[in-house]
Formats: C-alpha cells, sequence, structure tokens
C-alpha cells in the first residue's frame, strides 16, 4: 500500500469516493460533482488535499484535510474533514497509514496539531481513534451554518 497525494488525474475516483462516503452516511452513492472537485482541490486557491491509500491501481480510501488559523496563539493546525476506507479494504491498516500520513503532513507545514470530529455513534471509528492515542475534547460543541 501507498499513500499519495491526489493530483487532477485523480479527480474521476474522488468523484465516486464522495458519493460512496454519502452513501455510508445513508444518503446516495451519487458522485461528487467533478468540476467542484477540480475547483477545491487543484484550482487556484485549494482549499484542500486529498491523500489516497492505493495498492496497485486500487484505491484502497482517502483522507481530505484543510490548514486552520489560528490555531494555539499564531499556530497553524490541520482539519481532517474526511477519513473513509472502502468496506473491502476496512480494518486491514489503511485507516492508520493515511492517519499518518495526514499527520506527516501537518508536520511538514509547520501545523502544531490536527483536529477532527466523528460521529458519536461509530464506536468502531471511536475505538479507532483512542487506539492513534486521541482524546474526545470535552468542552467543545460542533455547530453548522447553512450558507
Amino acid at each position: 500500500m501507498r499513500i499519495e497525494k491526489a493530483t487532477e488525474a485523480d479527480t474521476e475516483v474522488i468523484s465516486r469516493l464522495l458519493g460512496e462516503v454519502e452513501s455510508y452516511y445513508g444518503g446516495s452513492d451519487t458522485p461528487g460533482d467533478p468540476d467542484q472537485i477540480r475547483g477545491a482541490l487543484f484550482g487556484e486557491h485549494p482549499v484542500a488535499t486529498v491523500l489516497l491509500a492505493r495498492a496497485g491501481e486500487d484505491v484502497l480510501g482517502f483522507a481530505a484535510f484543510s490548514m486552520v488559523w489560528p490555531a494555539a496563539g499564531a499556530g497553524t493546525s490541520l482539519f481532517l474533514k474526511e477519513l473513509f476506507v472502502r468496506e473491502a479494504h476496512r480494518r486491514g491498516g489503511v485507516a492508520r497509514r493515511l492517519m499518518e500520513a495526514v499527520q506527516e503532513a501537518g508536520r511538514e507545514a509547520g501545523c502544531t496539531r490536527l483536529d477532527w470530529t466523528a460521529d458519536a455513534d461509530n464506536p468502531a471509528a471511536l475505538d479507532f481513534y483512542r487506539g492513534l492515542g486521541a482524546e474526545p475534547r470535552a468542552g467543545k460543541i460542533f455547530h453548522r451554518l447553512g450558507l
């Protein structure tokens, strides 16, 4: 298995992966819009980075993250928006390798921490994150406004 930063040539596979993520969360398996993906990841001002886990030509999963500022003081952090492993490849170390690669990307960028959210009703994910040494942050509540 290898972890690689996605390139514009990966737009179609990222599109399919986003549909699989939607399906995983109970929505329809509708691929993401390729033009939106290209603009967000490979446009003039990219807003996120995607790492792909590959074995041969197969894509096993992905991690998507963005830089966030400020973190503590004037530091920078990474925010992991999505960590997804295709069902056939779960529990085989793919997520761990992706998380290690995200952490390394943060260190290389001079970030001071990595933050993410997890669904409270996903005990497998919560156990996985605890196994990485991550602790839930007491006192933080996730909010969202539609735009």
